[in-house]
């Protein structure tokens, strides 16, 4: 089967090389804020500014690890879609 033409400014690309120029914009914006967003959480751990317990480290570290898990599986195949919202209380 043959690919279709897509009209507009990008004249000539085949769909799915607009899939993957697509794919490459939001992997490298989504991860570039994911990065900075972990970096942030990494603040939190400054004792001088935060108090926090060991259960509420376990917490972060058991739901990030839980998260990039299930990230791996949606990339391997198709994972589920929890639309947990993380709460230390």
């Amino acid at each position: 089967m043959k690919e279709k033409t897509v009209q507009g400014p990008w004249i000539s690309k085949n769909r799915k090389q607009l899939k993957r120029e697509k794919f490459i914009q939001l992997a490298e914006k989504r991860m570039t804020n994911t990065i900075k967003n972990m970096r942030l959480v990494g603040n939190l751990s400054n004792k001088s500014h935060y108090d926090y317990t060991e259960m509420d480290v376990r917490k972060i570290l058991t739901t990030l690890t839980k998260e990039l898990e299930a990230l791996k599986a949606k990339f391997k195949d198709k994972g589920s879609d929890d639309d947990s919202i993380f709460k230390l209380r």
